[in-house]
């Protein structure tokens, strides 16, 4: 499971939409519409982000019908300590020392 969540989100260019997306789901299990509206993302660009969180085991969905729930998958929450490790290793890289 690491080596998948290194990939998803640490080394791959959709990394810090997929991390909002957990963010949220951890808040609040939701919807592809729900979190398009709540993190300001476009719909399809929301389903392509699942769609990838959930081939790499890291989120789990309700039932396979429109308006399905999304929610971190349990094997997402046994690691969440390695999500904190690369959300807080990516805002190093992405914000530059100020010294």
């Amino acid at each position: 499971m690491n080596a998948d969540l290194w990939y998803v989100f640490g080394r791959s260019r959709g990394g810090p939409n997929r991390l909002r997306l957990v963010r949220a789901l951890d808040h609040r299990p939701r919807n592809a519409n729900q979190l398009a509206k709540a993190l300001d993302l476009d719909y399809t660009t929301v389903r392509h982000h699942l769609d990838v969180l959930m081939q790499h085991g890291v989120v789990s969905k309700t039932d396979d019908e429109y308006g399905a729930v999304y929610e971190p998958s349990e094997s997402a929450r046994e690691h969440w300590e390695t999500i904190e490790d690369i959300e807080k290793q990516r805002s190093e890289v992405e914000t530059p020392d100020t010294m």
